[in-house]
């Protein structure tokens, strides 16, 4: 199925919807020394970013590359892991150093490390604790979970999203190729009284090895590890030449226009494949009003 042909197939109401989701849609940019080159090179300032963070490099080099990225005219909130953090004291300094960077904007997640650094096990007790440090950031992003946690029960997940609410602005569900799986739990999220608004993490136009590459070393959910275990299945995900998220996005897209969920846009993680992720947008929105 071509582009055109998916873009013709919705409602008008629907294509209105879509051209709003991906002209505000935000990117998400891996810490690498050559990712601030790349966006500088592709991505126009008025696309959002978020800037992730891993165990093994720390906190650092995500505040710095978010603090670089301000300072070129973008928002960049860079994601803030719980278990990193030391103490309050530690959190205050980081509060400090994202103010005098310019930046408002911040990501909280627990983090992918086996034991906390200190007094923050979640992005609970994080979020806590930055109300308690009295910050004023304009957007705080929490994390969603359409296919459930790996490690954390389906009930307790959904308690934290309930309790982590009062303190974000957006959430920003985890990598899930399941159009049906993420609509249902959007509109799970809805019947329990959540009206947070929700951003869906899509994979951006990227090289299929580098997909399961990285999609598998950073852990972005079942269907990552089934699409790297079931290699027979790659035709329902995969186009001649690569990956393309448009069969996802025209599955996607009757909800945004539903009354039964809070999706209201997208968040693409690029993989730092900027530019066929860029020029993948600017294709799409060439062809919608």
């Amino acid at each position: 199925m071509t582009l055109a042909t998916e873009k013709s197939a919705l409602p008008r109401n629907a294509k209105a919807a879509l051209a709003h989701a991906l002209r505000t849609a935000t990117y998400e940019v891996l810490p690498f020394k050559s990712a601030e080159e790349k966006v500088l090179a592709h991505v126009p300032t008025d696309v959002a970013l978020t800037v992730t963070t891993t165990e093994a490099k720390g906190l650092g080099p995500t505040i710095a590359l978010a603090a670089s990225l301000t300072k070129q005219g973008y928002q960049a909130a860079p994601h803030i892991a719980a278990r990193l953090v030391r103490d309050q004291a530690h959190l205050v300094d980081i509060v400090e150093q994202l103010s005098d960077s310019g930046i408002d904007r911040l990501f909280c997640i627990g983090g992918d490390a086996a034991e906390p650094t200190g007094d923050f096990p979640d992005a609970l007790s994080l979020l806590r604790g930055l109300r308690a440090a009295g910050h004023s950031f304009s957007w705080v992003g929490i994390g969603g979970y359409p296919e459930g946690h790996g490690l954390i029960g389906d009930e307790l997940i959904e308690q934290a999203l309930k309790d982590k609410e009062p303190y974000a602005t957006q959430a920003i569900t985890q990598l899930c190729f399941d159009a049906d799986t993420t609509i249902r739990w959007a509109r799970s999220v809805r019947s329990r009284g959540i009206t947070l608004p929700i951003r869906v993490g899509i994979p951006g136009a990227i090289s299929r090895q580098k997909l399961i590459r990285v999609s598998a070393s950073l852990g972005l959910g079942q269907s990552a590890r089934f699409l790297k275990k079931q290699q027979n299945m790659f035709w329902r995900f995969f186009l001649p030449g690569g990956y393309s998220p448009n069969k996802l996005i025209e599955k996607l897209t009757p909800a945004f226009v539903q009354g039964d969920n809070n999706l209201q846009g997208f968040h693409v993680f690029t993989f730092n494949d900027l530019d066929s992720t860029e020029a993948w947008r600017q294709a799409w929105l060439a062809r919608l009003p």
